[in-house]
């Protein structure tokens, strides 16, 4: 059974996100701040394209329960309620740590940006996770 496909471009929009945010770290720290804020102002589009479009998706479908058993189901909900908190957590950290890089207050925002990314990465990462544990069951 394959998985739904909006679900998928979903779990796409994800990685793509967590692609996007390894390239600005690589590229901050290569001292390449205009690719750097092309990566991240991508990142953060791309987050609010998963954002819509999983409200929209789940507007049509609801709850998918997890069908698992045992310790996959342990591990599922141990990481689908770590992403669900952090994903919440993180828009104000994202908010604020893209405001101060465009003001270029920039130690307040290197500040920041070292708390926010691994946990953007995380929420994006294990969004991946959480589908391919719902969807991709074998």
């Amino acid at each position: 059974m394959s998985a739904p496909l909006w679900p998928t471009f979903n779990a796409a929009l994800n990685a793509t996100s967590a692609i996007l945010l390894l390239g600005g770290v690589v590229s901050i720290r290569a001292r390449r701040i205009a690719v750097h804020a092309r990566y991240m102002v991508g990142a953060c589009l791309v987050s609010l394209a998963f954002f819509a479009s999983y409200l929209c998706y789940h507007a049509q479908v609801g709850s998918v329960r997890f069908t698992g058993t045992g310790a996959s189901r342990q591990v599922y909900f141990a990481i689908l309620i770590s992403h669900t908190v952090l994903a919440v957590a993180i828009v104000p950290l994202v908010v604020r740590t893209l405001w101060l890089g465009v003001r270029r207050r920039i130690e307040p925002h290197k500040r920041l940006a070292r708390w926010t990314f691994p946990l953007w990465l995380y929420v994006s990462v294990s969004g991946v996770i959480v589908y391919l544990m719902l969807y991709q069951r074998g």
